[in-house]
């Protein structure tokens, strides 16, 4: 059972001195799952960045040096805040103690973005595809409410894979959330199609989500026809081991990897999470 627990700073100090290089202050925690959880923290008045980027975060260790991991920036570029959706490892360096904050604690971040998971490393195309599994759905949930996403395309697909249905409530949450919102609800009309599936616990869709692409079964559910290079573009962002598979089946179909410096028909994000 999903267990959602938000935790909210009712109402947060206008000025906390930083006692740490870099230093945010955390505004609420929400523990989506015993294994998966979400953060916001404040916003450096410096950072500027493109939705589906990611800054390196984390905690001082006990010698007084940083302890730094990538994270994806979860919301969208014109946030107030910044968001950040995390797994908890229990003898994790980092996530082992980061799963411990509450609103008012600081954390570090480097305010200096990267990622390829922007639309600038992609050619223009009709329909955009985010494939995401576990945590890697983080860069999407910035992208999906960036305005931009929608300006772009004419759909968007959100396939998200996980292990277990409850893994599935941050993103389902999100995807609920969009045709409502203020800002981009308009936008989005029709055009996103979401595409959940597990590998353990029961749910409506089963299977890895390569498994139902080579099988051709998620052309099939969704009917629309398989990806073309010539209106496709797609995103990647999971383990290692997706990413190479992805990596073979989306070239099979004809597309190529892209980057900032040479955009193409996809992208894989190579920053991870430990």
């Amino acid at each position: 059972m999903t267990r959602l627990t938000p935790v909210i700073a009712p109402e947060l100090q206008p000025a906390i001195q930083p006692t740490l290089p870099d230093a945010q202050t955390v505004t609420s925690v929400t523990h989506w799952t015993d294994s998966l959880f979400s953060f916001r923290v404040t916003r450096p008045n410096s950072l500027r960045f493109r939705s589906g980027e990611f800054v390196m975060l984390g905690l001082m260790k006990e010698d007084g040096r940083p302890l730094l991991r990538a994270y994806s920036i979860a919301s969208p570029a014109w946030d107030d805040e910044l968001e950040f959706y995390s797994i908890k490892v229990q003898d994790g360096p980092l996530t082992s103690r980061l799963q411990h904050i509450r609103p008012g604690d600081q954390i570090i971040l480097r305010p200096k973005p990267v990622g390829t998971l922007v639309h600038d490393a992609l050619i223009p195309g009709k329909r955009l595809w985010f494939f995401a599994t576990g945590t890697g759905i983080a860069p999407f949930a910035s992208l999906l409410r960036e305005p931009e996403t929608w300006e772009k395309y004419d759909e968007v697909i959100l396939t998200h894979t996980c292990r277990d249905p409850e893994d599935l409530a941050y993103g389902r949450q999100l995807v609920d959330g969009l045709p409502g919102d203020p800002l981009i609800g308009e936008l989005v009309g029709g055009k996103l199609r979401y595409y959940p599936t597990t590998t353990r616990g029961q749910s409506a869709r089963m299977g890895r989500i390569t498994d139902l692409l080579r099988s051709g079964k998620v052309f099939e559910d969704l009917g629309v026809p398989e990806i073309d290079p010539e209106t496709d573009r797609a995103m990647v962002c999971g383990s290692i081991g997706l990413n190479t598979d992805l990596k073979e089946i989306l070239e099979g179909f004809g597309l190529r990897e892209g980057a900032n410096s040479d955009p193409a028909e996809y992208v894989v994000e190579k920053a991870f999470v430990g």
